[in-house]
């Protein structure tokens, strides 16, 4: 059973349609690259599977069960995560804070329980700490922790950004363009980070990217959007040579450059 399948989901903003007759499937433990020009309704795919927008038409099944009209906190909840192109951290908390917030969801305990600091508060407490204490020291972030986010290095916004979707303890995480602003070295050491977290964390990864040098190296399948509308599935070496792709997105520019930034 896929992790993930979506069947024609067919999106539209008014009289636009943004997104036309969609299908994917994601299986446990893939990593799957979507690309696509600006435009491309990349970015309204990942909102529409995780709840931001209802489809107009179409299914979208989550580990056997269907998500559709979910709630984005319930869909986070059943085990998807997902970051921003834009990083969105809580910039007047700490590194670790922001660590801890993002679990309220596993809370497991009332007011009465945190008014009272009883057993079942102390220990949700406890497993919180423990979570985001491991986080930063397996992303390499623990020398940052009681930082603030926008003091951070830019690759390091990034990474925090991933270390707190990854506290949702997820099956699919979905990254949206992570690369982007990066220089090259943070760019080197996101392709290595990622496979990293595919076989630490032993889940699937959903990545949106421009920059080609991460996509071509990290994925073992891409798809390419165009106008909402899928125009090619495969390999990195299909799409690399494929004719809808070079001329809709790539161009004339070599695909192992082209999209860097």
């Amino acid at each position: 059973m896929p992790l993930l399948e979506i069947r024609n989901m067919t999106h539209y903003f008014g009289g636009l349609r943004a997104v036309y007759n969609f299908n994917l499937e994601i299986e446990p433990g893939e990593l799957l690259g979507l690309i696509g020009p600006n435009g491309a309704g990349k970015t309204t795919v990942f909102n529409l599977v995780c709840g931001f927008y209802r489809p107009s038409e179409g299914a979208i099944d989550f580990q056997g069960k269907s998500i559709l009209g979910l709630a984005p906190h319930r869909v986070s909840a059943s085990g998807m995560a997902r970051t921003f192109q834009n990083i969105r951290l809580w910039n007047s908390l700490s590194v670790f804070e922001n660590l801890c917030i993002s679990q309220h969801f596993r809370l497991g305990y009332s007011m009465l329980d945190a008014v009272l600091r009883n057993g079942k508060y102390q220990e949700s407490e406890r497993r919180i700490r423990s979570t985001a204490e491991e986080l930063l020291e397996k992303l390499g972030l623990h020398h940052y922790s009681a930082e603030l986010p926008k003091n951070l290095p830019y690759g390091m916004q990034r990474r925090l950004e991933i270390a707190r979707a990854l506290s949702l303890h997820p099956r699919l995480l979905l990254l949206d363009e992570p690369a982007a602003g990066m220089n090259p070295a943070e760019v080197e050491q996101l392709i290595e980070l990622i496979g990293w977290i595919r076989e630490s964390f032993n889940l699937s990864i959903w990545l949106i990217e421009h920059h080609m040098r991460v996509v071509m190296s990290v994925c073992e399948r891409i798809q390419v959007l165009d106008f909402g509308e899928m125009i090619a599935g495969g390999t990195p070496a299909e799409i690399r040579q494929n004719p809808r792709v070079i001329q809709a997105y790539l161009g004339d520019e070599e695909p192992s450059h082209a999209g860097d930034n």
